[in-house]
Parts: structure tokens; sequence; C-alpha cells
């Protein structure tokens, strides 16, 4: 596998772009040096004539555990709340209207913004042993790279609500369950199954994938488009709230958050 830099992997086989996450003793946690570099393989796969299928996935035990706590709300080149989030979001736009198929392989911890970008995956294959999980609330945020918009949309209102509102995790079969993946197979046979899936889709008719792909897409992505709009306008409130400063005063100090009524 050819490295494009220490924290993202890229390759191309049978016409199948393989880019993986490559922090894997730090679950693949998302840090703004891993950003920059997958944001550029994943749009190099998106351009690249050579690539008909992408496929995502993660080194070692997990796709991604999220953004690196540790750079939580680090806006290291200057950059506003409001550009900072809108940057991720145009960034989410463009995979989630790659004309190209794009496969998941899921394994381990599937977390935050880590797990909003699967989610634009137009198929998931999930090992045995994921757990996903939108844990913003628990800084005082909410998810703000469409994830509100996308779990409403695969796996319904009340269970978004659950995801988002709780921050809990939830396993494999409950993500089957709820349409959040497509199948469900042991972790050993993760990386052959979803590489079996993205070499058939990149066999396939390019005009036709592309096309069926939009006649899908056409019924519910403007909805997504919308409502990612609505989070950023709540995200760069929830930023400079009062909630979010005690999360991280909490996190700071080793103990529990303690938030006033609102």
């Amino acid at each position: 596998m050819t490295k494009t830099a220490e924290l993202v992997l890229r390759e191309v086989d049978a016409g199948v772009a393989v880019i993986s996450f490559n922090r894997p003793h730090k679950h693949n946690a998302i840090n703004d040096a891993m950003s920059t570099e997958w944001r550029a393989a994943v749009g190099w796969a998106i351009e690249a004539p050579e690539v008909r299928c992408i496929l995502l996935r993660g080194e070692g035990p997990s796709f991604s555990s999220g953004r690196d706590t540790n750079e939580l709300g680090r806006r290291a080149q200057g950059e506003s709340d409001h550009e900072f989030v809108k940057a991720a979001q145009d960034f989410g736009r463009r995979l989630l209207d790659c004309p190209k198929p794009v496969v998941a392989a899921l394994r381990g911890h599937v977390v935050g913004g880590a797990l909003e970008a699967a989610l634009r995956a137009d198929i998931r294959i999930a090992a045995a042993d994921i757990l996903m999980r939108l844990p913003e609330i628990r800084f005082g945020l909410v998810p703000d790279t469409g994830g509100t918009q996308l779990v409403t949309m695969l796996a319904g209102p009340a269970r978004a609500k659950q995801m988002i509102m709780t921050g809990e995790p939830i396993a494999a079969g409950t993500a089957l369950a709820w349409g959040l993946v497509n199948e469900v197979v042991a972790p050993d046979r993760l990386d052959g199954r979803a590489r079996e899936l993205a070499v058939a889709l990149a066999a396939g008719p390019p005009l036709a994938l592309r096309l069926a792909k939009q006649l899908v897409d056409q019924l519910w992505t403007d909805g997504v488009r919308r409502g990612t709009r609505a989070e950023l306008a709540a995200q760069a409130v929830l930023f400079a709230s009062p909630d979010h400063a005690e999360a991280k005063r909490a996190a700071a100090e080793g103990r529990d958050p303690t938030f006033e009524g609102g």
C-alpha cells in the first residue's frame, strides 16, 4: 500500500481506490493533519479517471474514533468556528455528491465526524465488533457534518434522537436493524468482503451506476443539504455557549460536567 503521508494510505487496485485512516494506535482519531490528508486523498479518488469505486476503511482495530479530543475546538489556522465547520461541511457535500460508488468498511469504533463520513457512503459493510456513536451532546454540541440529517434519513427520527440526544453507542445488530449498515460480517472477513463488493462495482457500467446513484439520491439529498446548513448555524452558537465551556472545563478537570438550565 502506497503512503501519501503517515496518517493516510491510498492504493488503486482493479479500479478501486482504497483510502485508509492510518493512526491505529489512536483508533484513527482525526487530528487536523489527518483531516487534511484524508480530504486530499478522497478528493484525488473522486477526480482520478482510473478510479471507478472508492473504498473507505481504517487501519488497526477501528475505522475511526472521530475527532481527536485533544484538538476539539482548536482552530490552528485561526478560523472562526463558523469557518471551520463550513469547511468540513463543504468537503462532506463533495463526498455526498461523488458520482462514483463509495463503500465503507467499518470496524471497532465509528464515532462522530467519522461516522458522518461513513454515512455518506453508498454501501456500508460492518464488522460484528462495531460501536457507532455520535457523542457531541456530551460536549454541549451537536453533529455538524450531516449526522442529524443522515441518521434521520436512514434510521428515522426517533432513533436519530436517541443517538444524538444521549450520545450512547449502538452495536452491530442495532445498526443493521436500523438501516445504518447494509451487512454485518465477522471481523476477519470485513476487508475481504468490502473489497469484493468494491471490485464488483468498479467492474460495472460506469454511466449506469452513476445514473442509478443519482436517481436514488435525488429523493433525499436536497433535504440533507438544507439540514446541514442548519447544523452549521446551530453549531456556531453552541461552540460559544456556556454548556460547551463547562464541558471543556470538566474534561480538563477529569469530572462530569454540570449543565445549568437553559
